[in-house]
């Protein structure tokens, strides 16, 4: 679904579940979004997450967006995971 230009900062546009099933710090998970973006994680409760609108949008300079939000675990060696999310801007304002 698309997101309108005039979005307010703080919309939630996606909702992400992140799990490993280990326990202790292997268990741990670190989330980001990737690369820098007007988008960023929140985390709602355990191992779920919320991508936000953190900067307005302008549809005129982007009209989609491809962003990856990437995991990792606390082991060592870390394993990663990331998923590639594409968020399409919607116009407001053309007449």
């Amino acid at each position: 679904v698309p997101v309108a230009e005039d979005a307010s900062v703080g919309t939630v546009v996606a909702l992400l579940s992140v799990s490993d099933r280990d326990s202790g710090a292997n268990g741990r998970v670190r989330c980001w979004v990737w690369p820098a973006s007007p988008f960023g994680l929140e985390a709602t409760f355990a191992g779920s997450y919320s991508l936000v609108l953190r900067e307005a949008l302008d549809r005129e300079r982007v009209s989609e967006y491809e962003v990856e939000v990437r995991a990792e675990d606390g082991g060592a060696p870390a394993l990663r995971a990331s998923r590639g999310l594409r968020v399409p801007v919607s116009d407001v304002n053309d007449n």
